[in-house]
Formats: structure tokens, C-alpha cells, sequence
């Protein structure tokens, strides 16, 4: 199932290529009227710059009292008309719908086709969609405009008409579905000023969109947008590759200009997304039936200086910002790594969700990947978040150019061959067996696992834990195989008052070399409840 669902309407609230001279016949119907402009990415580069020097025009919102009309259950009625979408016809390798303004979206979004280096726009009209004679929709004026855009899969493909592979909707938010053919979390243009005390955190939009189908689906789907808020514009090209095989997931070419209209305290770039309840840990796990409940279950980073590194995420008891310092890193992202069924028991598939790598094409310099964790008590809030922050202060006037590929797949598009990824991070009352348990002594367990790597630790042999903590004190460290498997246990206690946040980093060795990825943890006592 690839269709956007309840819990996704939720979360979301918070030169271009050219048809190759298409004949009349096969032109997208909904814009081959409409009067047409010139067009190029340039060009809306240089429109977004003039943008930040003038005041900030909000979106227009078409009669609110209606859209607030328009729930979950009445937009859900809102589908838009298969045989009427731009290219289910030929001319396109990807028909393209329209997601209809709503409660949730209430913003309106301008929708271009380009052909040729011409752009047309795509009038909203009624008869678009399927809207039932009592909709609160039918209301709306003729140039409400739409809230966002989907692609639905090869128009070769029979279920083309059920089945999406991206979409916009939202603020400046997109998505796709990584090689397990499934939505989990998003992307989104830039964060401005999230988790910062004492200031709303803005949500800057795109406001116009310019796409320009390919007839070969090997070929990626290019698609322009504009990007409009109080303290930034900004102007982005995406080059969409799905192709044929679905098992490839979906690889994102991306180029971005942003103007800062005024002073941002904490600009985000490339930020990610996602959901994080609880997993195999957490004080969550006594209050809902699955075994853990998550889109994504780790931060994975490769630094700069070539160190891999895994964070296991958190539900904090309050907003916590991680930053990690570093110099042009390789990449990071927000990965699903746990694709056992069993370990979540849901029909939402969250064993298929994907994983989303950023893998910079321009080197990103000095700076910190930032890791934002909120509080839950529900799935269906995006709590995670993880950006670029250049280093520097974001005053009004500066500009950032961007030159990044997103990878939505089953997991990180380069995975180290020498070392051992994280598997498992399990947290639990420390001490010895059959001896009363000390207080303020917790135990850690982290699996690891590569065969590649850790079937040639020769028998006998035992790696060394090497761990340290910012606080607190390490006791009893031992590393062991799990049985039936190739995965090593790493095995710490840490002594720690409840009043102290400890920062945990921990890897195994073998001959004095790392044999496993950097693991790191933010433990507060809080995040476990059976702790008190």
C-alpha cells in the first residue's frame, strides 16, 4: 500500500528538461490551452533572490471558514479523477495527480506543466475530482488551486492507478517510497528556527510547482518549485528517478538556492523527518500492544574523516537537540534498519518503511548534523528531525547553495564493507544475577552484526568493548556471540544519578582496530519507566 493515509494527512500538517517536441495530441489536456510563459530554473533562481529583498506575501487560503469544513473524512472523499491526470495517456512515463486542498492544506499551491521551456498553468476545477453533491468543496471559488501533487507509477504498469511513488503535499514537505514499496518518513525543503526556546518554528512553503514529465521512465522526472516565508525564499530543481525496477526505490537529484529575508537562529538544511515512538527500548513499551512502533529507529552518519557512526533514536521527556560537529561529511541519514515483521506485529508494514541517506554532491563545509527529538505519546506525529547546520550565523542577506542526492531506499546506499553495523540496543536494570539490583545502574546491550565481518573473529577469541561516558561510571564490560547467529552483544553497566544525562559512545576492537561502527547514546533515566 503506497497511498497516503491518516496518520501520513497528520504528520504532513505540521533549464528544465523538455518534452522533445510532443505533438499537440499527446499534450497534457489540463494546460494545453492555458497561455504560456517562458521558463528555466535560472530564471527562478533569480526570481526567489528578488523575493528576499521584498516583504513577505503569505500564500492565498481560499475561503478558510470552508477549508476548515473540509476534515480527514470529507478530504478523503476528495480523489482525484485517474482518466483525467496529465499523462495516463502517453506523453509521460509518470501520470500526475492533484491533491485537493483541505483542513489540513490549506494553502494554495500554483501547479505548471512545461513543455519545451514553456510553462502553463493548470486551472483548479471541480470536475477533477470525485466530489460527492453535498462536499463543503463545491463551495470553493475557481482559482482555489490545488494543495499539492503526486506521481503515480509507470503508466506501462497495470496498477498504475492505485499505486504512487512521490509526493509533495504540505508546507515544503515530500516523500517516496524507498525499495520495500512503502511511505514512511519525509523530507522537506528547510527548517527554520525548529526546537529554538521561546520562538514558533516556521514553516516556509513551496507555492508554485513546474513539472516537466520524461516519456522513458528510466529517465528522471524533473520538477521545479518556488519556496516562499517570513525569513526565506528560495528556488529548488528535482531530478526524480524511479524506473522500472521498483525494487531500485527512488533516487532524488536535488539543487537549491536560499535568500534569508531576516535572521534565523537555527537554519536547518536538507532536513529529514520522521516518526520514533518507541522500539526495543523505551518507557512507551508498556503502554501499547506492538512490540515497537516506528518509521525510522536510528541516525546513521559517515563523517568527514571516514568514522561510521550510529545513533540510536529517542522519545525524550522534552524537546533535545543533539549536534554533531563535522567537515564536509559523506553523508547521513534517518534509517529503518529493523525489517523483522515480528518485531512490530502491524499491518501498516513500519518492517517496510524506508530509509532516507543524504548523500552530498557539493561539499557541505564546517558545520553540525543536528538531531531533534520530541516528545510522543502517538504514532501519528513526526518527532524526529535531523538537518545540516552550516557553521556560522544565519543573518539576513546570506545565501546557500545546495547540491545534494537523497537515496529512498532499504538502507544506506553505501554501507561500509569492513565493520559491523548496530542491530539492537537494549537497556535494562544493571548488576549481578541473583544479587538485589543496585540503584541508579543500568545495563546496556548492543548487538552487532556483519558475517562479513564477525564470522573471522577466531573462536576463543573475545573483541574488547571500548566505551566511554561524559558522566557516571562504566562497570562490568564484556562483549559475547548471540547463539544461533553471527551477531556479537556488547555489554556494559553504567552507574549514573537520576539527575544526569549521560552521553554514551561505545565500539568494539579487535587487534587494536574498530570492528564495528561508532555507537552513541543519550541516556536520561526517564526515557525508561520501569525505572521510576
Amino acid at each position: 500500500m503506497t497511498s497516503l493515509n491518516r496518520r501520513d494527512l497528520f504528520r504532513t500538517t505540521a533549464g528544465l528538461a523538455v518534452f522533445m517536441g510532443l505533438p499537440p495530441a499527446l499534450r497534457p489536456a489540463l494546460a494545453q490551452e492555458a497561455p504560456g510563459t517562458p521558463f528555466s530554473y535560472e530564471e527562478l533562481v533569480a526570481r526567489a533572490r528578488r523575493m528576499a529583498k521584498e516583504a513577505y506575501v503569505p500564500p492565498y487560503r481560499p475561503m478558510p471558514d470552508v477549508i476548515q469544513q473540509i476534515d480527514y473524512e470529507q478530504h478523503g472523499k476528495l480523489k482525484f479523477k485517474p482518466d483525467r491526470a496529465p499523462y495516463a495517456n502517453g506523453g509521460g512515463a509518470y501520470p500526475l495527480n492533484f491533491f485537493h486542498l483541505g483542513q489540513y492544506f490549506g494553502k494554495a499551491v500554483k501547479m505548471h506543466l512545461v513543455e519545451s521551456g514553456i510553462a502553463r498553468e493548470v486551472p483548479y476545477n471541480p470536475s477533477l475530482f470525485e466530489m460527492p453533491e453535498d462536499s463543503p468543496a463545491r463551495k470553493l471559488p475557481p482559482d482555489s488551486g490545488f494543495a499539492g501533487f503526486r506521481l503515480q507509477e509507470w503508466n506501462g504498469a497495470s496498477d498504475w492507478r492505485t499505486q504512487d511513488w512521490v509526493a509533495f503535499l504540505g508546507a515544503s514537505y515530500f516523500r517516496a517510497i524507498g525499495a520495500l514499496g512503502q511511505y514512511g518518513l519525509s523530507a522537506r525543503g528547510v527548517a527554520i528556527d525548529a526546537a529554538v526556546p521561546n520562538k514558533a518554528e516556521e514553516f516556509p512553503d513551496f507555492t508554485e510547482f513546474y513539472i516537466a514529465e520524461q516519456a522513458d521512465p528510466e529517465t528522471p522526472v524533473i520538477v521545479c518549485a518556488l519556496l516562499n516565508g517570513p525569513s526565506i525564499t528560495g528556488a529548488f530543481r528535482f531530478a526524480l528517478k524511479r524506473g522500472r525496477d521498483r525494487s531500485k526505490g527512488v533516487v532524488m537529484d536535488i539543487e537549491s538556492a536560499l535568500y534569508l529575508r531576516r535572521d534565523v537562529e537555527r537554519l536547518g538544511l536538507i532536513p529529514l523527518t520522521s516518526m520514533f515512538w518507541y522500539g526495543e527500548y523505551g518507557r512507551e513499551r508498556i503502554r501499547d500492544w506492538r512490540p515497537e512502533v516506528h518509521d525510522s529507529d536510528g541516525l546513521a552518519m559517515w563523517t568527514g574523516s571516514g568514522e561510521r557512526i550510529w545513533r540510536p533514536l529517542n522519545n525524550p521527556p522534552s524537546a533535545t537537540v543533539s549536534a554533531f560537529e563535522d567537515n564536509n561529511p559523506r553523508g547521513f541519514g534517518l534509517l529503518q534498519r529493523d525489517r523483522n515483521f515480528d518485531h512490530y506485529q502491524d499491518g501498516v508494514m513500519y518492517d517496510r518503511r524506508p530509509s532516507l541517506w543524504v548523500e552530498p554532491l557539493k561539499p557541505l563545509g564546517k558545520g553540525s548534523i543536528e538531531l531533534l527529538e520530541i516528545p510522543t505519546d502517538d504514532e501519528i506525529h513526526d518527532n524526529i528531525g535531523a538537518f545540516w547546520v552550516p557553521a556560522g550565523k544565519a543573518k539576513a542577506g546570506n545565501e546557500y547553495t545546495l547540491n545534494y542526492r537523497l537515496h529512498w531506499l532499504a538502507d544506506e546506499p553505501y554501507p561500509a564493507e569492513n565493520i559491523a553495523t548496530t542491530t539492537a540496543t537494549r537497556i535494562g536494570n544493571g548488576g549481578e544475577p541473583g544479587k538485589p539490583r543496585p540503584p541508579n545502574n543500568y545495563r546496556f546491550a548492543v548487538e552487532f552484526n556483519r558475517p562479513s565481518v564477525m564470522t573471522k573473529i577466531p573462536y576463543g577469541v573475545f573483541p574488547e568493548v571500548k566505551v566511554t561516558a561524559s558522566t557516571g561510571r562504566v562497570i562490568r564490560t564484556f562483549a559475547e556471540p548471540v547463539p544461533n547467529g553471527n551477531i556479537w552483544r556488547a555489554v556494559f553497566d553504567l552507574e549514573v544519578e537520576p539527575r544526569e544525562i549521560a552521553e554514551l559512545r561505545m565500539y568494539l576492537e579487535l587487534n587494536g582496530e574498530p570492528l564495528t561502527e561508532t555507537w552513541l547514546y543519550q541516556f536520561d533515566h526517564r526515557n525508561i519507566s520501569t525505572f521510576g
